[in-house]
């Protein structure tokens, strides 16, 4: 049962992220961070996941998981946009980028830029930590283009046979690049896929966190009980285009998405629903509410001045922690 404290701590792990990555995306649109792929618009998906986790747990996060890292407790925001920055303070010394991001203490797996590569990967994650009787549960999260990808079948086939546990989530957040779900999936919902694997399926409101929290609560439980994996499919909606920025994608050429289709997404912001319902319920007032903006703020701020203070790489590092024992001819 969650508390007033819980519910209060989701709500502003939700606001930083929202804030983190607005910051990230006004950065590239200054040619400060390169292909950053945001994921405005999706953080109940996050918030609602790393409560139910226990730390005991993994979490192999997607390709548009930069704001995904910062919702789990012992990321440092200071070095996750140092890395995303390209900065030698980073979590990968800013060889990463946005496009690889991990914090290994704090059980989060680095993205992997291979759509669906982390679907096989989380399966193995998944049998050390049976193998090894650790307690423990692993949740990959990928998009809806990445349930197209052969891995996909491959590595829920293994989960299943194996009853690993493992925990899928799709963030549907409709495209894959500029390819609608509609266009591309061959089933109304991607959960109904389970059905071909005998395991759970459960399509659910991506945009509120209790909802995101109770599936995977529950998806955790049954991984952990020795039940194997379950496919959680969240609906969601990326407010920007493939690529950060607004009209990033309309400068390559990519217009896809109808600005009304955005604008109605958006009346379905995340953020602002958890907001409303909380105040209504009476446990979020607009004192906690100012006090706890002002401090994102200021967290945002403070990353942004570590990041931009901080030195690029050197370029002797180049080949440092990319192969063992390399030796140069």
């Amino acid at each position: 049962m969650l508390s007033n404290e819980d519910l209060i701590e989701m709500y502003e792990k939700m606001v930083l992220l929202r804030q983190a990555e607005e910051k990230l995306v006004e950065q590239s649109s200054k040619g400060k961070v390169w292909t950053l792929l945001a994921g405005v618009g999706q953080e109940a998906i996050p918030v609602g996941t790393v409560k139910a986790l226990g730390p005991e747990d993994y979490w192999e996060i997607s390709h548009r998981g930069t704001s995904d890292a910062a919702a789990r407790d012992g990321v440092d925001l200071k070095r996750l946009f140092a890395e995303v920055h390209g900065r030698a303070t980073g979590y990968s010394k800013g060889k990463g980028g946005n496009m690889h991001v991990e914090a290994f203490e704090a059980k989060v797996l680095p993205m992997l830029s291979i759509v669906g590569e982390s679907i096989p990967v989380s399966a193995g994650v998944a049998l050390a930590q049976k193998m090894k009787n650790t307690g423990g549960a692993t949740i990959c999260f990928f998009g809806d283009g990445a349930s197209n990808q052969g891995v996909f079948h491959e590595g829920l086939n293994l989960a299943t046979i194996w009853r690993l546990p493992v925990v899928y989530l799709v963030q549907n957040n409709q495209y894959a690049v500029s390819t609608p779900a509609s266009y591309a999936v061959s089933v109304k919902n991607i959960s109904e896929r389970a059905k071909g694997y005998g395991i759970p399926g459960v399509t659910i409101d991506g945009n509120d966190v209790l909802a995101v929290y109770e599936a995977v609560s529950e998806a955790l439980k049954r991984a952990k009980e020795g039940e194997g994996p379950t496919l959680i499919e969240a609906i969601t909606y990326r407010w920007y285009g493939h690529h950060a920025g607004a009209g990033a994608d309309e400068q390559m050429g990519w217009i896809y998405r109808p600005e009304e289709e955005v604008e109605e997404w958006k009346k379905k912001d995340p953020v602002a629903n958890f907001e409303k319902k909380l105040m209504a319920q009476g446990i979020l007032t607009e004192e906690k509410k100012t006090q706890i903006w002002d401090k994102v703020n200021k967290q945002v701020e403070e990353a942004v001045e570590f990041a931009e203070s901080s030195p690029f790489p050197d370029p002797s590092e180049a080949f440092t922690d990319v192969y063992t024992d390399l030796v140069l001819p």
